[in-house]
């Protein structure tokens, strides 16, 4: 009588399990969003980036800084000789100054020629400068003083003062400046010793681009004057254009 064994085979193994999505899965995904998605167009970019709001514009350099700009640019301060300053603070708010310098202007001569002549200057200086006030005076040894006052009467009217006192008939000169700051504009009213009478208005047509103009009138020589001015500014650079024109009234 025969018997049969029969052996059952071993189960499957399971399939792995995963806490989260397999590894391969995020991969495969990217791949096939970075696919579908269209590529982007620089054109686009360009545009977005050279969009302007002309109703939020910066607000320009004041009129007389573009002056000094090309001043500093065409005549840089430049000396043949020895300088030297100290400044001592006494408060946070007050501090005296010394100023030491020697050495040789040029004065011209006839033709090419210029004739160095030796000088020196002591300057004695006190400061005084808060949020809204900057009280600014220095005395030579000579005798000759300058005077600087700022005052800011509000958040954009200033009152500017500079005097320069001396000694010698016809040589003292002073200034006095009301400064607007609006939004995106600035504007300017002079008024002088000699009769001398002047309004400046700088306003920002873009982002780098700022136009101004001024007026003035000198009565005592009765000579007027008009000029307009340009500039142009990047992170990189700064470009200065201007045009003066003087009248002369005889009378």
């Amino acid at each position: 009588m025969g018997s049969s064994v029969s052996q059952a085979g071993a189960p499957p193994p399971h399939p792995p399990t995963y806490a989260s999505t397999p590894p391969f899965a995020p991969a495969a995904a990217d791949a096939a969003d970075a696919a579908a998605a269209p590529p982007p167009k620089p054109h686009e970019e360009e545009a977005t980036e050279e969009k302007v709001d002309y109703l939020n514009l910066p607000c320009p350099v004041p009129y007389e800084e573009i002056q000094r700009e090309a001043f500093m640019a065409l005549k840089p301060d430049l000396f043949e000789g020895m300088r030297f300053d100290l400044t001592k603070m006494i408060t946070p708010y007050f501090a005296l100054t010394h100023s030491v310098a020697m050495g040789s202007i040029e004065i011209p001569a006839q033709g090419s020629e210029v004739i160095k002549v030796p000088t020196s200057n002591y300057e004695f200086g006190a400061n005084f400068i808060n949020q809204r006030t900057m009280l600014m005076g220095r005395v030579s040894h000579e005798g000759r003083e300058n005077i600087r006052v700022k005052h800011d009467i509000t958040d954009n009217l200033s009152l500017k003062i500079n005097a320069q006192l001396t000694s010698e008939p016809h040589y003292s000169q002073g200034m006095l400046n009301f400064d607007y700051k609006g939004k995106d504009f600035r504007s300017q009213v002079q008024f002088g010793n000699n009769g001398f009478y002047g309004a400046n208005y700088i306003q920002s047509v873009s982002k780098n681009l700022s136009l101004g103009t001024e007026a003035f009138w000198l009565g005592q020589q009765r000579k007027s004057g008009v000029g307009v001015v340009a500039r142009y500014d990047t992170k990189k650079m700064v470009s200065l254009c201007g045009m003066f024109k003087f009248y002369i009234i005889m009378m």
